[in-house]
């Protein structure tokens, strides 16, 4: 069975493991959860929430791992990852990456940075992954999404995504089921409440109006070129009817 391997590669608080949910909830699909995490707190020896946990679920191996991710078995026509761009330090190799079909979701860093410094106060351009995303996209290409967009008009957007991924758009991937996953990581029960809890996606969050702390104006200074750097090719959200023109038995 010919396998299409997706690399979603996303900074934190992005709509990421919404996104997850929506691509699981297609019966054709199997999904990977941040397989770089535990490589990444083994080098960086950061003390993220449930860091032991983390480093005894996953190899510490980024050669293992990406061989994993590269060439390991999957019992699905479609696997999606989805990957931190943080946890893609420079040691790691990008050569084996070029197998994969890569896409991008982006969202505007300020709603970024108010979300994460809930998690961690003093978050640091290092803890957001924006230089590796705008790395990662001039060496392999693929197409990018915005997460406000997602928000907006998730068919339509979902719709031009699977358009520009070669899939057909399914309709199971507007709403899931309530609850964790299985291949949630161990990491879920201190990031995933949110969406643990939703059932599609939602037109906005609790709290993602809320102002910028002041301390973190100068570090939002530093992201905008990152991500004004790739918002320009993020994708048109599809006519919604057009929808229809995608066969349901496609292959992926």
């Amino acid at each position: 069975m010919d396998v299409r391997r997706i690399a979603m590669w996303s900074g934190p608080r992005n709509l990421s493991t919404a996104l997850l949910r929506s691509f699981e909830n297609r019966p054709d699909c199997s999904v990977v959860d941040e397989p770089l995490y535990a490589v990444y707190l083994a080098a960086t020896g950061l003390d993220h929430p449930g860091r032991d946990d983390v480093l005894a679920s996953q190899s510490q191996d980024p050669d293992a791992v990406l061989a994993e991710l590269t060439q390991g078995p999957v019992a699905t026509p479609l696997q999606y990852q989805k990957h931190m761009t943080h946890h893609l330090l420079p040691g790691i190799a990008r050569e084996p990456l070029a197998v994969l079909t890569h896409a991008y979701l982006v969202r505007d860093p300020e709603r970024v940075l108010v979300s994460y410094a809930k998690v961690r106060e003093e978050p640091t351009l290092d803890d957001l992954g924006l230089p590796q995303q705008v790395e990662l996209y001039e060496t392999f290409g693929g197409p990018v999404v915005d997460a406000a967009d997602v928000l907006a008009e998730p068919r339509g957007t979902l719709t031009a995504l699977c358009d520009a991924l070669g899939l057909a758009f399914d309709e199971a991937m507007l709403s899931w089921p309530a609850g964790p996953r299985d291949s949630d990581g161990v990491w879920a029960p201190h990031w995933y409440a949110g969406v643990a809890a939703s059932t599609g996606f939602a037109t906005d969050s609790p709290g993602s109006g809320d102002p910028l702390p002041s301390r973190l104006e100068p570090l939002l200074e530093q992201c905008r070129p990152y991500y004004d750097a790739l918002a320009p090719y993020r994708l048109s959200p599809a006519d919604p009817s057009s929808a229809d023109q995608f066969s349901a038995d496609q292959e992926p």
